[in-house]
């Protein structure tokens, strides 16, 4: 049985490596065949299942985007003795309903941060500062630990150089957007998927460790992307490879999430073993 070095984040104790949840609700950021076998896949048994395993396995806390289906599968955990620690990430629509803050809050999770993409991203490419400060201000207000979700490195940078009231990030590994805007500025067009650039990856990581504030990585498979090409006996190394990359540019104190597909093998527990291995080589 793997056993997960946990850090301290939001009052707690939680281990390094954490569930994400894009795939439990067919976000595989893939192509729209496996967010269809996904979404198929998850029914809220199947979700309850995995919940149950990752704890099994060792991780202790889920990152999900709150929305009714996902809320109504934690309360279920729950119901049934899970204890697993939720780190709610919002939907883009706090922006115009920031009564979703409080009903994040009374569902008890031990952080809150407005959604990285739809909120963080947003506010700061349009120049909404103040739209964002004030929903990191209401979370405050609600007692619970508040977390700013990024793409744009710059973003973070600026939360650092100003002292946002935050007490930890949510970074991600790759700035799609921004990859997305390289791309079209080089040969004159949009690309046909998402891209995911390497270097923006390293500019990320060197952000996270300048700050001393916990930090959670996601994006840390490249939503899936590292995978393309390779046989189901490569993707283990491939895994193990992102992890000890990531491990290694992150700081001691930093998390990692990471979302799984259980259908064809038990990837919680071959991916907790490989963090822990990882892990444990210090």
């Amino acid at each position: 049985m793997p056993s997960l070095p946990q850090v301290p984040f939001c009052d707690t104790q939680v281990s390094r490596l954490i569930l994400g949840d894009n795939p439990l609700y067919g976000y595989s950021h893939f192509n729209r065949l496996l967010s269809q076998h996904q979404t198929e896949y998850h029914t809220p048994e199947q979700v309850l299942g995995t919940l149950a395993r990752a704890e099994q396995v060792g991780i202790t806390a889920w990152q999900n985007t709150m929305d009714e289906r996902s809320m109504a599968d934690l309360r279920a955990h729950r119901e049934a003795g899970g204890v697993i620690r939720w780190l709610c990430l919002s939907t883009s629509s706090w922006l115009d309903d920031r009564a979703g803050i409080s009903k994040a809050a009374a569902l008890d999770p031990i952080g809150m941060a407005p959604h990285g993409g739809g909120i963080g991203d947003r506010c700061f490419r349009e120049g909404r500062i103040d739209e964002l400060k004030d929903i990191l201000a209401r979370i405050r207000d609600t007692g619970k630990r508040v977390g700013l979700s990024v793409h744009n490195p710059d973003l973070l940078k600026t939360a650092e150089d100003e002292a946002w009231d935050v007490d930890y990030y949510m970074a991600g590994l790759y700035h799609l957007q921004g990859a997305a805007r390289e791309f079209e500025e080089k040969f004159g067009h949009r690309p046909l998927s998402e891209v995911y650039l390497r270097e923006h990856r390293d500019v990320m990581c060197e952000v996270v460790r300048q700050t001393a504030k916990p930090c959670i990585a996601f994006k840390v498979l490249a939503g899936g992307q590292l995978f393309y090409g390779k046989t189901p006996e490569e993707i283990p190394g491939v895994v193990e490879d992102a992890f000890r990359e990531t491990f290694a540019k992150i700081k001691p104190t930093d998390l990692a999430t990471v979302g799984f597909f259980q259908r064809d093998k038990d990837q919680l527990r071959e991916n907790a073993d490989i963090a822990e291995r990882i892990l444990a080589e210090g």
